[in-house]
């Protein structure tokens, strides 16, 4: 019998004390019945002012599988998930899902399923056969459409639902890309598939399971303007006359402080002020 991979499960975590309780507790008793191999769920969190550290210590001294990395600072959903898939060499599949518990276990345990079939299996609630509980209001259905034809446009992948946040990787992908990942705002996702992509690995999209919370972080309008600029600024990066935009820099950076969101990371080796409040 071939052995079931280990897996290695990455949650970012922003003020979540009110939420994230219920969510580590369903998924840490979930895979400890459902998954043969090694299981370890690992709280990113991104430089919280609340008790979430106190409440994932809490659900640890139960469940010996979840841990926690912290950071003191908000460094952003996108940074959260950068210093989280360095973990990658602890496990051969990691994967992603949001604090709010939007994603079931079950339906997370289903992308790992078809691991097989890809290199990053994605979570849609786009496709048919998607299961919506309670869905998006219809101003950010449509937001979320609008921001889907610029990046179809700007990066043919051929995929329907880039933001679902449910995701999982063999440990080889993660490892070759990570070099690549810049964006530490919410547009993290792009940067991620497009980096895949452009390494020649697959991704499969399949339909999901999903659910709207109430509490999202996400305010719209701003939240809209900084992931539309990190998409347009990855499209540049990949780009002939990116080179020539270095000048250009410290503006960059400044829009994003202004947006109060995390300036993109900087280069392995460098140091760029990203310092700012979410």
């Amino acid at each position: 019998m071939v052995p079931e991979p280990s897996l290695l499960l990455l949650i970012p975590a922003y003020n979540e004390e009110l939420r994230i309780e219920p969510v580590l507790r369903d998924y840490a008793r979930y895979f400890q019945e459902a998954f043969r191999g090694n299981f370890q769920l690992v709280v990113v969190l991104n430089g919280c002012r609340d008790d979430t550290r106190g409440v994932v210590k809490k659900v640890a001294a139960d469940y010996t599988s979840i841990s926690a990395l912290e950071f003191a600072d908000p460094i952003g959903k996108g940074g959260a998930l950068i210093e989280g898939l360095k973990l990658a060499p602890l496990a051969d599949l990691i994967g992603y899902v949001d604090a709010d518990g939007a994603t079931p276990p079950k339906a997370f345990h289903d992308l790992v399923k078809r691991i097989g079939e890809a290199d990053c299996v994605i979570g849609s609630r786009w496709l048919p056969g998607a299961v919506l509980h309670v869905e998006q209001t219809n101003r950010r259905q449509f937001a979320s459409r609008v921001f889907h034809s610029i990046v179809e446009l700007f990066f043919q992948m051929r995929i329907r639902d880039t933001q679902c946040g449910a995701k999982v990787m063999r440990r080889q992908a993660v490892e070759r890309v990570h070099s690549a990942l810049r964006i530490a705002d919410m547009a993290f996702d792009i940067n991620l598939l497009y980096a895949i992509k452009r390494a020649g690995f697959k991704t499969l999209e399949v339909p999901t399971e999903w659910t709207d919370k109430i509490g999202s972080k996400v305010v719209l309008g701003r939240t809209s303007l900084v992931m539309l600029l990190s998409v347009i600024r990855l499209r540049l990066v990949h780009s002939p006359i990116y080179p020539l935009l270095k000048p250009l820099r410290p503006i960059e950076t400044w829009l994003y402080l202004k947006l109060k969101a995390p300036p993109p990371r900087p280069p392995a080796g460098k140091s760029w002020d990203t310092d700012f409040k979410q």
